[in-house]
C-alpha cells in the first residue's frame, strides 16, 4: 500500500478533520498556520460547510487528494454526523489509497474513543441534549451508518499519535511543533515545484538519496549532476531539494542562468 501511496499524485499534503465548535479558532489553527509556514499543502474546510447536513462532494474529493489526514479527536467531535462521516471517508481512503492517517487526543481519553463510551458514546439518548440534531435520521434507522462510524472510531484510536495529557496544559505549541516535524518526515517524494508528468524522475530521486546522500548523512559534500543541456538536470537538484529541505533550518536553490559557449 505504501508504494500506491508514492506513487499517487496527491493534491493536498494534509487534511485537517476536526469539529469546529472546539477547535477551530484555536489548536485547529494554529496547526494549521504551522504546517503552512512549513510548506506543506494543508486543506482546512471553510467554516461555512459545516452547516449542511451530509458532506459535500468537494470535501469527500479533499480527503480522497491528500496523501495524509491529521484528525483532532476534540470532546464534540462524535456528535457531529458530519465529522464522523468524514472519519469514515478517511479511513476508507487508508485502506485503499495508503494514506497516512494521525489522530490528535485533544483533551478527550484514547480508551474513550476506541470503545465509544463518555462523550464518544454514541446513542441518540445522549444526544438528544445536543443542538445537532442531524443524528436523528442515523439512530435506529440506518444501523449500517451507525456501525461505520464505530468501526471507524475504533480504527483510529488505535493509530499511533498525539495526546494533549502528555503535554504541559494549555501549552500547544510543542504537540504541534512535534506534529510538523513528523509530517515532514514522513512525507515521501511530492515535490510541489517539480512537475509529478516527469518519467523516472522518482527513480532518479530514489537513486541519488538513496547511494550518495543517506549513507553519509551529517557530512558536508558536492554533488556533481553531469549532462548535455535540456534533460532535466536542474529539475533533478529542485526535486533533491524538495525531499530533503525539511531536514535544514535554512536552505536555498539557485537557479542556473542562461551559459554562452566560452562556459
Amino acid at each position: 500500500m505504501a508504494s500506491t501511496s508514492s506513487r499517487r499524485q496527491w493534491k493536498y499534503d494534509v487534511f485537517l478533520s476536526f469539529r469546529g465548535t472546539d477547535t477551530r479558532f484555536g489548536f485547529t489553527d494554529d496547526l494549521y498556520d504551522a504546517l503552512t509556514q512549513r510548506g506543506i499543502l494543508t486543506f482546512k474546510d471553510d467554516a461555512e460547510l459545516e452547516k449542511g447536513k451530509s458532506i459535500r462532494p468537494e470535501l469527500l474529493a479533499a480527503i480522497e487528494d491528500s496523501r495524509s489526514a491529521i484528525v483532532i479527536l476534540s470532546e464534540n467531535y462524535a456528535r457531529s454526523s458530519w465529522c464522523l462521516d468524514e472519519l469514515v471517508k478517511i479511513i476508507q481512503c487508508m485502506k485503499e489509497l495508503g494514506q497516512q492517517v494521525f489522530p490528535v487526543f485533544y483533551l478527550v481519553d484514547p480508551s474513550h474513543v476506541r470503545h465509544q463510551t463518555g462523550c464518544y458514546e454514541l446513542k441518540w439518548e445522549r444526544q438528544v441534549e445536543v443542538e445537532v440534531r442531524e443524528h436523528e435520521e442515523v439512530y435506529g434507522k440506518n444501523e449500517d451508518r451507525l456501525n461505520a462510524w464505530r468501526a471507524a472510531l475504533t480504527e483510529v484510536a488505535n493509530l499511533s499519535g498525539w495526546h494533549s495529557k502528555n503535554y504541559p496544559p494549555f501549552i500547544t505549541a510543542k504537540v504541534i511543533e512535534e506534529i510538523v516535524n513528523h509530517i515532514l518526515k514522513k512525507s515521501v517524494y511530492t515535490s510541489s515545484s517539480v512537475d509529478k508528468g516527469f518519467i523516472g524522475m522518482d527513480s532518479r530521486v530514489d537513486d541519488l538519496l538513496s547511494n550518495y546522500i543517506y549513507p553519509q548523512l551529517g557530512g558536508v559534500r558536492f554533488i556533481g549532476i553531469h549532462g548535455m543541456r535540456g534533460i532535466g538536470k536542474t529539475t533533478l537538484t529542485r526535486a533533491i531539494h524538495d525531499e530533503i529541505c525539511q531536514d535544514f533550518d535554512r536552505t536555498c536553490t539557485m537557479s542556473p542562468k542562461s551559459s554562452d559557449n566560452s562556459r
